[in-house]
């Protein structure tokens, strides 16, 4: 009788501990899975804050009637930019990315359809990025080296997978998400760039949107703005340069 109880009691202990051990391995999944973007120095969130420079990336595109309207615009006021381009969109409009790079501006990887990356295997989203990676070299002769992952999800495979192709994960200053790919309006658009602006942001739009595009108009306001406060615009690897220096 004092065997069947001393088994059971150890059964117990053994299956209270299995579960406590699960759950820290769970948890330990779940930490280095999807990590704080604020913590994580391997992420690149903005530039020096010591210099007046900012950086625009746009994310999505190429669109033929959007992007080139941009380009025109920060051809205007003598500004650089960042594409974070969608793959089946540049194979698409590849004469639109090649305007970009002849214009002086960068262009990134943001995979080949937009993929989540939380729902999706590794070797699918691994596919998605060489793909892209791919068709930018093919069209522009360059290879790109920063990746803005969709939705700005990563985790460490993500991490791993742009490190091994020589990228930089790059997502953009916290304050500076416009959401102007919901058409939220111009006002908006222009409040929040404006409104929050500091040295060394990294501002996020798009070029590509499925409703509305209030971005262009934005811009003709923001532009200028930026410009009489002495900010000076830079791609993202001309301002990760300036933070070297």
């Amino acid at each position: 009788m004092y065997k069947k109880i001393f088994y059971s009691l150890m059964f117990i202990i053994i299956m209270i501990s299995l579960i406590q051990i699960n759950n820290i391995m769970l948890n330990k999944v779940f930490i280095e899975t999807f990590f704080d973007v604020e913590n994580s120095r391997e992420i690149i969130l903005n530039g020096p804050k010591d210099k007046k420079v900012v950086a625009l990336t746009f994310d999505d595109g190429p669109h033929p009637r959007y992007t080139p309207k941009i380009l025109d615009l920060l051809e205007k006021y003598h500004a650089k930019a960042t594409f974070f381009v969608i793959g089946k969109h540049v194979k698409l409009y590849p004469e639109v990315v090649k305007r970009q790079v002849l214009s002086g501006h960068e262009v990134g990887n943001h995979t080949f359809s937009h993929i989540n990356i939380r729902t999706n295997s590794s070797n699918k989203i691994w596919k998605e990025f060489q793909d892209t990676q791919d068709i930018i070299y093919k069209v522009t002769g360059k290879k790109a080296t920063l990746f803005r992952p969709p939705f700005g999800f990563y985790n460490n495979m993500i991490k791993n997978m742009a490190s091994q192709a020589g990228c930089s994960v790059v997502l953009w200053s916290t304050h500076q998400d416009s959401k102007d790919w919901s058409s939220p309006g111009v006002d908006k658009i222009v409040n929040t760039v404006l409104n929050k602006t500091k040295n060394g942001d990294i501002i996020l739009l798009h070029d590509y949107v499925e409703g509305k595009c209030h971005t262009i108009e934005a811009l003709e306001i923001i532009l200028p703005e930026l410009k009489k406060k002495g900010f000076e615009f830079l791609t993202v690897s001309e301002l990760l340069n300036l933070q070297e220096e």
